[in-house]
């Protein structure tokens, strides 16, 4: 079975930048890894995907240029490499995996970590 954890949340002034981890296990072979957020009062919204089977990766529209997600498949982890950060990124950041994964949504077989809470101050 997949298992995901994630890291290296916590607060930060804006413009600043925060690096999140994800280390899995379970992986047997190609699978899609991504990063969702869910801030307080909002639905859950797609952030950045990546199929490890090519390396395709893919960015919301509101973070493109500012975040990069990222595979070290020696460490088995992915991360969220987040940069010029804003207010309006504060939301607890999860990191999922499933047979395909985009930013409007996951494919079949999908799992979940814990979360990992990021604010952004002024």
């Amino acid at each position: 079975e997949v298992q995901l954890v994630e890291s290296g949340g916590g607060l930060v002034q804006a413009g600043g930048s925060l690096r999140l981890s994800c280390t899995a296990s379970g992986f047997t072979s190609a699978y899609g890894i991504g990063w969702f957020r869910q801030a307080p009062g909002k639905k859950r919204e797609g952030v950045s995907c990546m199929n490890t089977g090519d390396g395709r990766t893919e960015y919301s529209d509101s973070v493109k240029g500012r975040f990069t997600i990222s595979n070290d498949n020696a460490k088995n982890t992915a991360y969220l490499q987040m940069n010029d950060l804003k207010r309006e990124d504060t939301a607890v950041y999860y990191c999922a995996a499933a047979l395909t994964c985009t930013v409007i949504g996951l494919g079949i077989d999908d799992y979940w970590g814990q979360g990992t809470q990021v604010t952004v101050s002024s």
